[in-house]
């Protein structure tokens, strides 16, 4: 708990709203620019840890350089004492954990609708060269708005070109990270996108699809194992959504969606059409198929599978695991251990093949490389040609003596024709003649908005997405005259023009819920009619005297701003007059 509740005599700490591993998270309010914000503090225990420091640092300095709206702002990074604290943007919302959680699944279209979202802010600190890493429910978003915000970015890292150094350390966490992430070799863009399609099957069928006692275990599933594809546990999601995640969560990086642009397209084509073919890059017909063990023995001799270095116990950690663990794992690799040297002549010649294997690998790489630059001529750098106009960017790629082409084509707010992604990316070595596929922009195309007026909130929503559109905000109303949950306005009207990926507001209907009949107060004494108006849930407004000469009237309502008998809302004001005796009666 942190002592201090004011930082650099500008942000008052007001409570504390969240708690990781490493650090805390609070709300506070900025003096100088009067509004909330979250501040995020290092526990006291890491202050002198430089790892843990670095890490803190990581994480402003990558948040901090990406300008997304799906990505939360960092407005400050500061120090005071042995206090380091990053201040970021304060999100009104729930994690998407706890989104999931609520639902226990969520239906597709709106999993499509918060995939899009979060695949355009990896799009845009994949263009930043940044890999994220730790994409998982937990460090998901979701505003009241329903948008989507991607935070915790403490173990991103900055990429040479696509690829990253990798350690010996395994990093992420184990029910979302890739199998390269599992091994600890080399990790780009493409494992985002893996954690991203493991997140997305946890949206449409409530469950992960690997799930053990503990971290090693899982590791070893997202290696080892195929996946039962989430159409098995939801068969109400669409065949070209299930084949999505599945290309998503391909084991081999190549197979996988190359760049969050392409898996951006496949989304929108879903979300507009749910018979959009997506194609497959593996045979999934062999739902039992199980692929090449791994021993354990040797990544424990490589300091891979050690409990020391699955960082699952700082703030980016998954809530599914406790401290203790480590032990638990330690005991299971002792235990396996113990048995694989009881196996006695069986596991000589087990090794002894798998040593064979990996020097005819090893022969095979030095031919390739070797063949490679014999007879594959001298490798290209793909050049830089996003941003280019598509005629520029061919021209360039052309001159390189590669093969440019269009792969697709997105709505996007950039000029049309402009390049909006490539692969492979900017910097990759390849042979020449390689095709370099390019997504650009087909610009701003505008669609006729949809008549959505006394339709259910629900089809109302479908229509939207089909259209093209996003639902905006959904505001809700009484209404004596609409039944609940139909929609009764909406903004842009019907038949306009919208861009595509435009937001529509709805008004729905609430139903009677909460109305009351207004009564009839005419002749009720004055000092009656707030106790009955309070009764109803109403209030008193205005009170205007009449003057009378007739004391019999004296203090009766003569007149209300309502009539009796209508519908209004709870806590509606009720403006009454009544009369005043002024003394002089008449003769």
């Amino acid at each position: 708990m942190v002592e201090k509740n004011m930082l650099g005599n500008r942000y008052e700490l007001l409570e504390k709203i969240g708690e990781g591993g490493m650090a805390e998270v609070y709300k506070a309010k900025c003096h100088i620019l009067n509004r909330y914000v979250a501040v995020k503090i290092l526990k006291k225990e890491f202050v002198n840890n430089k790892e843990f420091v670095e890490k803190f640092q990581t994480e402003a300095r990558a948040a901090g350089s990406l300008s997304d709206s799906r990505i939360v702002n960092i407005y400050d990074v500061g120090s005071e004492g042995d206090i380091n604290y990053i201040v970021m943007e304060y999100i009104k919302g729930k994690t998407l954990k706890e989104y999931i959680n609520e639902r226990g699944k969520i239906e597709y279209t709106k999993t499509i609708e918060i995939a899009i979202g979060i695949a355009k802010a990896l799009e845009c600190a994949h263009k930043n060269n940044i890999i994220h890493r730790d994409i998982k429910p937990h460090n998901i978003m979701i505003t009241e708005e329903g948008n989507v915000k991607v935070t915790d970015f403490g173990i991103a890292r900055v990429s040479n070109f696509s690829t990253i150094t990798n350690t010996a350390k395994i990093v992420g966490s184990a029910h979302y990270f890739s199998p390269e992430q599992a091994r600890g070799t080399i990790v780009d863009c493409r494992s985002d996108l893996y954690s991203l399609g493991i997140l997305m099957y946890e949206m449409v069928t409530g469950k992960v699809p690997y799930d053990a006692d503990t971290p090693v275990s899982i590791a070893l599933k997202h290696i080892q194992e195929s996946v039962i594809p989430p159409v098995q546990f939801n068969p109400d999601i669409p065949e070209s959504l299930n084949n999505l995640i599945l290309k998503c969560i391909e084991k081999e990086p190549i197979k996988r969606y190359q760049n969050a642009g392409q898996l951006i397209e496949d989304l929108y084509s879903i979300k507009n059409n749910r018979d959009t073919q997506i194609k497959l890059n593996s045979n999934y017909d062999d739902f039992t198929r199980v692929m090449d063990p791994i021993n354990i023995e040797d990544f424990s001799k490589n300091n891979i599978y050690n409990d020391e270095n699955l960082e699952e116990k700082d703030d980016y950690e998954d809530d599914d695991y406790e401290d203790d663990e480590e032990n638990q794992d330690e005991n299971i690799l002792a235990r396996r251990k113990k048995r694989n040297s009881q196996k006695g002549k069986g596991k000589k010649i087990a090794i002894i093949a798998s040593s064979m294997v990996v020097v005819l690998a090893i022969i095979g790489i030095l031919a390739n490389l070797f063949l490679g630059g014999k007879l594959g001529g001298n490798k290209i750098v793909v050049p830089n040609i996003v941003g280019m106009n598509k005629d520029e960017a061919k021209k360039m790629v052309e001159d390189k003596g590669l093969v440019f082409v269009i792969e697709s084509s997105e709505t996007s707010d950039k000029p049309e024709g402009e390049v909006l992604s490539c692969s492979p990316n900017e910097g990759t070595k390849v042979k020449p003649k390689t095709e370099i596929k390019a997504i650009v922009s087909a610009g701003n195309k505008t669609v006729k908005v949809p008549d959505l007026k006394n339709l259910n909130i629900e089809e109302a929503k479908r229509k939207i997405i089909e259209s093209g559109l996003n639902v905006g905000n959904i505001k809700y109303e009484t209404s004596s005259e609409v039944k609940k949950d139909i929609v009764m306005e909406q903004s842009p009207s019907s038949g306009s023009e919208a861009n595509a990926g435009d937001k529509i507001d709805l008004i729905v209907s609430k139903g009677e819920e909460g109305m009351v009949l207004v009564p009839n107060l005419a002749g009720q004494d004055i000092n009656e009619v707030e106790q009955i108006l309070k009764s109803l849930k109403l209030k008193l407004g205005n009170k205007v005297e009449i003057n009378t000469n007739d004391k019999n009237k004296d203090g009766k309502v003569f007149n209300q701003s309502i009539s009796p008998n209508t519908k209004v809302e709870e806590d509606t004001e009720i403006n009454i007059s009544y009369f005043k005796y002024t003394g002089n009666e008449l003769p």
